[in-house]
């Protein structure tokens, strides 16, 4: 579809939100990075996972998961990501709206072969700033999770593992 523009963008932001829906685009300090679409193994894991992570919150009563693509507005001038999960705690139910308007508590993304330094430097480090509680990264070749906590403002390796996560937040361990 096209889109008749009745004045030229302002911000970074503007231009983001005039992305086409479903670009897989993320804006990380004002600079927008794109990336192509998700290999068989990434998407296997994130659906195996996402499922036992739901059905876990739901049970629970603990909030909701979300999947990629879907944005996350940490901040609504520069920044706005698309991880691969997302868990919102009923507490922060007021941060999903049209999208996540908001930091959320858990967040988890799986490497692309060729960028891992995207997720596990630049993403890393937002998340970070922005106060992400509990952040995962997993390598869906070796399937080797490592999760990180907050602790003040800055993360600390607490596990690392092969073919699972155990979150310290939800108190539970989750399969792939």
């Amino acid at each position: 579809m096209s889109q008749i523009l009745d004045r030229p963008p302002r911000t970074i932001m503007e231009v983001f939100k005039m992305l086409p829906e479903g670009t897989l685009a993320e804006l990380i300090d004002g600079n927008i990075y794109m990336s192509p679409s998700p290999v068989t193994n990434h998407q296997r894991i994130i659906f195996k996972l996402s499922r036992g992570l739901a059905s876990y919150a739901e049970q629970e009563g603990l909030g909701e998961i979300f999947i990629s693509p879907f944005d996350v507005y940490l901040d609504e001038q520069a920044n706005a990501v698309q991880p691969d999960i997302i868990f919102v705690s009923k507490g922060q139910s007021h941060i999903v709206k049209d999208h996540i308007h908001g930091v959320p508590e858990l967040l988890i993304e799986l490497l692309s072969p060729g960028n891992k330094t995207h997720d596990t430097v630049i993403k890393k480090n937002l998340y970070e700033k922005f106060g992400v509680k509990e952040y995962w990264i997993i390598d869906p070749a070796t399937k080797e999770s490592i999760g990180y906590e907050l602790k003040g403002n800055r993360y600390e390796e607490f596990s690392k593992s092969v073919g699972y996560i155990t979150s310290r937040l939800l108190n539970s361990r989750f399969d792939f």
